[in-house]
């Protein structure tokens, strides 16, 4: 079986983040960082060349596919931040809908920068992602 591609490094998350070229983009992510580690409790980490993810769990699939993954985490891309969030679709959906400008997929969530999204939402959707995820995958 392949071997997952994003996993956990020792990389410096504040290298990697002083290296993104977009000055808001650079100051979101900073700010997300501080965000992201107040509501999980859990210090950011590089995952991956390209990923900042705040505690992990390990998840297992019918197929037999298994691994880690962080519980949250962000990318800033150069099209927008991509936040790996992974709250219930009933919670997510009504939650999103109160959130401000940003686009979303399965498993994200796109944002082009902080001060068009609401703050206390993002913690709301941190907060029932985690729980979301620690139902789904409890912690051993």
């Amino acid at each position: 079986m392949a071997q997952n591609k994003t996993i956990e490094t020792e990389n410096s998350v504040a290298d990697f983040i002083n290296a993104v070229e977009d000055t808001t983009k650079r100051n979101d992510s900073f700010e997300l960082i501080k965000l992201m580690q107040e509501q999980t409790g859990f210090e950011a980490k590089m995952w991956g060349p390209g990923i900042v993810g705040f505690g992990s769990y390990h998840y297992k699939y019918a197929s037999g596919r298994e691994g880690d993954a962080p519980l949250v985490a962000f990318s800033p891309r150069k099209a927008a931040i991509s936040l790996y969030i992974y709250a219930s679709p009933e919670k997510r959906e009504e939650l999103l809908s109160k959130f401000g400008k940003h686009k979303a997929e399965k498993g994200c969530i796109y944002v082009k920068k902080l001060s068009d999204i609401d703050p206390e939402i993002l913690k709301k959707l941190i907060s029932v992602s985690v729980e979301h995820i620690q139902e789904l995958y409890p912690p051993q």
